[in-house]
């Protein structure tokens, strides 16, 4: 492939060309820009800016890139993160990636990131990128991609555009992952109406790598080279995420609708092994991904994180579109690029490496003493800015924000449908539950996905949470799990979040994993609207106060505004809060996690934790059409200790497999677990309706927090119980393992193969 032309100098407009003409008419509302943050720009150059000027801060200043509505309220992350909470943490917020220690010189990165407004547009381009932006990230900090889930969120399912969505997205995620060799674990899907005109594609990535491994992007070193290797740059792209996701989509806003990146996962693979046959040949002071803003983001980013300054040069810029202008150059989001800095002695080595992958590489720039970014195109300066103005000390807002009026309404509307009460009733009321929209199975998702390719899942969905080995040699590895109660952070903001928290700790305490690290996908709607501003400034409030309750530092993670539609101000102006939680907890043998449905008959089924009739928000309610009340009540030093239990009881052999108890309560927990391997239960509920004051069907659907349901060995059962009744904890003797029925003592039973049918419920025809 030949260089392609570049456009005429004559078409330019150059920093003196600028200063000349301080009337010259220019785009920035279409662009994205508000005409306060235009005049900023103005007073920070001198003069106006010129195009290329222009088209960078538009993209770097976007909700999007900028986090300008979110900053304020983001600090309490690190405000709250105690030296204790630390000891783990090699990386934290402000990088590509969090990284943490896990014991035995390995390290592990991991990071979620939303791809929703381009996942609306054009669903198989938007998920799949999404996916390989995330997997960039975690590239960039020097470790190896090695496995990847997923946080869905889908419009109501009998919608007639739901499916177009549905299969694009899926087809997307499934079609990236799968063509880099890279398994999927986990993750959720779920449908509301109120993601309709929104949908939630949120993309998370796991990286291992030892210590001496972990690399920083900085622009340092004067006279060293700056590198843009991989794919071309070309018109896909040109302010892709960077600007959708920045605005709603009403109608004319914005006025010049970006396009959606496109992606190519075989060359992302070429890439993934190209940059680490680099950090491991020691030629690169380090490397960043072009994503979001692409050129505009990367050199602005590296040069502020830098020391000194940098000088780019876009003649060599390597283009598959010879008729971009200078600011659809640094705006193009074209995805499978990375930028490196190189020593100048070491950049024969470098294009040796980049040779032998076949991969395109281009000089453009380079590291200098002059605190400033300058760009030149055809030899004339189009760019000249202090690269911190670009990409870090953009605007700030503190965004107005209250209590929405219609909240005293919503959290007055308590569930007050209909509890079955005969044995026939509650039967029926199970079986709809679990077949469900957001309660039956996503095998007809997770088939489409590799989720064992490499050879290291050790847990995948439909388990509790994925777990994948990091060393072979050891079997150390990490457990993840992903959660968000949408519905809860609907009736409840802050303990909604603090709820999503919690569910994502106690999965990963589950499998045995001791929880480590928090990564966030937040995605809100306008923060325009002071009510979506309040949800989300309430939810950030209860994730920081539960990661610090809980000892786990958030380590990194995306921030998703203007997920709304509707008119500001009313109870469905946008999308549920949606605050997506992962968390992270590290196995010191992933062959001892603890499995997630029984396999053998005549184990004692034991759950732990009280229950009380809290059914507001549940999935019950759900199905019959019902949202109000409050979220059930939350302890998280209860919680801790929970977790504490659970990883003791992995740890010592006590148990044989475990759930945690959340949607759809202990009826759901009851049938995941006799689902997972096909083998039944009794299931008796007289113990626990005595001790806790509850009718049969309070003590199946209600969703009250800090439960786990576990199987436990007979032979163990002293052990078991007198650990339990010396930390003086509620539990109770639930049932009994075995058979191909499950049998709810006294109320009803349900032949395994007749709960897999509910449970494999078919979707309407247009999902078949």
């Amino acid at each position: 492939m030949t260089d392609a032309p570049a456009q005429p100098a004559a078409h330019l407009d150059t920093v003196e060309h600028a200063a000349a003409t301080p009337d010259e008419q220019q785009p920035w509302g279409e662009l994205g820009l508000k005409h306060d943050e235009y005049q900023r720009i103005r007073d920070l150059l001198g003069r106006r800016p010129t195009n290329a000027e222009l088209a960078m801060y538009s993209v770097m200043w976007s909700e999007h890139c900028s986090y300008k509505s979110s900053k304020v309220h983001l600090r309490q992350f690190g405000e709250k993160t105690t030296p204790e909470m630390k000891e783990r943490l090699m990386v934290g917020i402000g990088e590509n990636a969090g990284v943490v220690d896990i014991g035995d010189g390995w390290a592990v990165t991991f990071k979620v990131e939303s791809h929703n407004h381009p996942s609306f547009v054009e669903p198989y381009q938007g998920a799949a990128t999404g996916v390989g932006g995330i997997v960039r990230d975690i590239l960039a900090m020097g470790a190896r991609p090695v496995a990847a889930m997923d946080e869905l969120r889908f419009g109501a399912i009998d919608h007639p555009d739901t499916a177009r969505v549905v299969h694009g997205v899926v087809s997307g995620v499934g079609g990236y992952g799968n063509s880099l060799g890279l398994p999927n674990i986990g993750g959720g899907a779920r449908f509301d109406s109120c993601y309709q005109g929104n949908p939630l594609v949120n993309a998370l990535c796991v990286g291992v790598m030892k210590h001496e491994d972990i690399h920083l992007a900085s622009a340092e070193g004067v006279g060293n080279k700056v590198v843009l290797f991989g794919a071309r740059t070309g018109g896909d792209g040109i302010g892709g995420a960077s600007i959708l996701a920045s605005e709603t989509f009403e109608d004319g806003v914005p006025a010049k609708r970006p396009s959606v990146q496109v992606g190519d996962p075989f060359m992302e693979k070429v890439l993934i092994e190209c940059c680490l046959e680099l950090f491991a040949a020691d030629v690169v002071q380090g490397i960043q991904d072009l994503g979001a803003a692409g050129i505009s983001c990367a050199t602005s980013e590296l040069a502020s994180n830098g020391s000194g300054g940098m000088h780019v040069w876009l003649d060599d810029v390597l283009l598959r579109d010879p008729t971009l202008n200078a600011g659809e150059i640094l705006m193009s989001e074209s995805q499978e690029r990375m930028m490196a800095v190189v020593t100048p002695e070491k950049l024969d080595q470098f294009l040796e490496i980049t040779g032998k992958w076949d991969i395109e590489t281009a000089v453009v720039g380079e590291v200098n003493d002059s605190g400033r970014l300058t760009i030149d195109h055809h030899g004339e300066r189009i760019v000249d800015v202090d690269p911190r103005t670009v990409a870090h000390d953009g605007p700030v807002y503190n965004r107005p924000f209250h209590r929405p009026a219609w909240m005293d309404g919503l959290q007055a509307d308590a569930f007050a449908g209909d509890l079955p009460a005969t044995g026939d009733a509650m039967k029926q009321a199970f079986l709809t539950l679990l077949s469900s929209p957001n309660m039956s199975s996503r095998t007809w998702i997770t088939n489409q996905y590799d989720r064992y390719v490499q050879g290291n899942t050790a847990a995948a969905r439909p388990d509790t949470a994925g777990v994948i080995r990091v060393d072979e040699s050891t079997g150390r590895g990490v457990a993840i799990a992903t959660r968000s109660n949408d519905r809860f952070t609907k009736l409840d903001p802050y303990n909604g979040a603090r709820q999503s928290v919690a569910a994502a700790y106690r999965a990963v305490a589950i499998t045995g994993a001791e929880p480590t690290a928090v990564t966030d996908g937040l995605n809100f709607g306008s923060p325009e609207d002071p009510d979506s501003m309040w949800q989300f400034a309430e939810a950030i409030r209860g994730l920081a106060d539960a990661c610090q309750e809980l000892g786990v530092p958030v380590t990194g993670g995306n921030v998703s505004l203007y997920n709304g539609t509707g008119e500001p101000g009313k109870i469905d102006s946008s999308i549920n809060p949606t605050a997506i939680v992962g968390i992270l907890g590290i196995l010191d043998d992933v062959a001892r996690a603890t499995p997630s449905g029984w396999r053998e008959d005549g184990q004692l089924l034991f759950l732990i934790g009280a229950t009380k009739p809290e059914l507001d928000g549940s999935e019950l309610a759900s199905t019959q059409g019902h949202l109000g009340g409050l979220p059930p009540v939350l302890d998280l030093a209860w919680e801790k200790e929970l977790a504490e239990i659970l990883i003791a009881c992995s740890r010592d052999g006590l148990v044989d497999a475990a759930r945690d108890v959340s949607e759809g309560g202990l009826a759901a927990a009851a049938a995941y677990g006799a689902l997972r391997y096909g083998v039944g239960a009794r299931i008796v509920l007289d113990e626990v309706c005595e001790r806790d004051g509850l009718t049969p069907a309070q003590a199946l659907f209600s969703e009250s927090q800090g439960r786990a349901l576990l199987t436990v060995p007979r032979t163990e059962e002293p052990r078991f119980v007198a650990m339990l009744e010396a930390r003086g904890v509620p539990f109770a003797r639930v049932g009994v393992t075995g058979g191909d029925v499950l049998d709810v003592q006294g109320q009803f039973e349900v032949p395994v193969a007749e709960l897999n049918e509910a449970w494999e419920a078919p979707l309407p025809s247009r999902f078949a």
